[in-house]
Order: C-alpha cells, then sequence, then structure tokens
C-alpha cells in the first residue's frame, strides 16, 4: 500500500475505470495504469464520481487482479494476494486506513479501539472516535480496505458509505463475530 499527498489528488492521478458487477451490486474502480485508487459501490457516499473523464480499461493488471480479488471475497474466501493501492489522504487518514488494513476477515473492531490504536501511534493520551469515524467514512477503496468491519463500542452496526445493507452483507458473508446480523 503506497502513501501519496491528499485525497484531492485522487481524481489528478486516475485515468482508467472498470466496473464490477458484484452480488450486491455495481463497484466502479478507479486507476492510475498500475495500482488501484478507488473502488465503491454505486450511489455510496463521498465516492460516486463521475468516471466519464476516464478511459475503461476492463484489461488493465490491475483491474483484473481486483476482479480475482473479488471474486474469492464474494465466493467467501479468502485471496492470499492484494492488487496494488494507491491511498491518498491526509496523515491522520491514511494511519486510521492502515488501521483498517490489519482487521482479520470475519472480525471486527470498534471506532474507539482504531481511535485508541492512532492516539498510541501519535503519543497522544486519547483520540476522538468521531474523527476516526469520518475517515473510516472517507476509505476510498471498499471492501479491500474492510471499513464495514468497524462496528460501534456496544457491538451496533453503524454507518456505511455504501449503506447498512451492504454492511451487514458484507459481515455475514464473512461470518463475523462479536455483531448481531
Amino acid at each position: 500500500m503506497e502513501k501519496n499527498r491528499s485525497e484531492a489528488d485522487l481524481k489528478e492521478t486516475a485515468g482508467y475505470t472498470f466496473r464490477y458487477d458484484s452480488p450486491l451490486g455495481i463497484m466502479t474502480g478507479i486507476s492510475d495504469g498500475e495500482k488501484l485508487c478507488g473502488l465503491w459501490f454505486s450511489g455510496q457516499k463521498y465516492f460516486d464520481k463521475d468516471t466519464r473523464q476516464y478511459r475503461e480499461e476492463e484489461q488493465l493488471p490491475v483491474f483484473q487482479q481486483t476482479k480475482r480479488w473479488l471474486d474469492c471475497y464474494f465466493s467467501g474466501g479468502i485471496s492470499g494476494f492484494l492488487p496494488p493501492l494507491l491511498l491518498k489522504g491526509t496523515d491522520f487518514r491514511m494511519e486510521v486506513w492502515e488501521e483498517l488494513m490489519k482487521i482479520p476477515y470475519g472480525k471486527t473492531v470498534s471506532y474507539g479501539k482504531i481511535a485508541a490504536a492512532v492516539a498510541e501511534k501519535r503519543g497522544l493520551e486519547r483520540m476522538s472516535a468521531q474523527a476516526v469515524g469520518g475517515a473510516v467514512g472517507h476509505n476510498p477503496i471498499s471492501i479491500i480496505v474492510p471499513c464495514h468491519r468497524v462496528i460501534g463500542a456496544d457491538g451496533s452496526l453503524t454507518g456505511y458509505g455504501g449503506g447498512l445493507d451492504k454492511k451487514i452483507a458484507l459481515l455475514s458473508l464473512e461470518g463475523a463475530e462479536g455483531v448481531s446480523l
């Protein structure tokens, strides 16, 4: 996972797009030609970008890898690889997204636990779970960067940019522990 400048750069670096017909609906991905820069469900909050300016290139190696990863995931499997990713955001968002990548398949973590991990990393006494929620909500690469695995402190299923129905379906597919679906 490569770090880069800011979320505003997403539109500038991505030049290619593809569509994936998932069991939960159409997903759109964008790439700079080598790395996956974005992946979201149609209508997803913050990331339903107009991709008409991008060239459709279904056969790019990064898109083929992403499709293989998604096919494996939606078949209930855990792939042994990740497509190359290019995440862009503030330092804070990048730290939160790195924590998301540590959440194992079928497990969930609360916003508060992620906040505590980021606070510790930064040498702070505490960090706002709400701020973490904002960073989680702006994750540009759905499912692969598993923001759907973040839950409320009481185990409640709070927000998901793609829709709570999709969060429930993803956690159910994974057989997630510690949540009532």
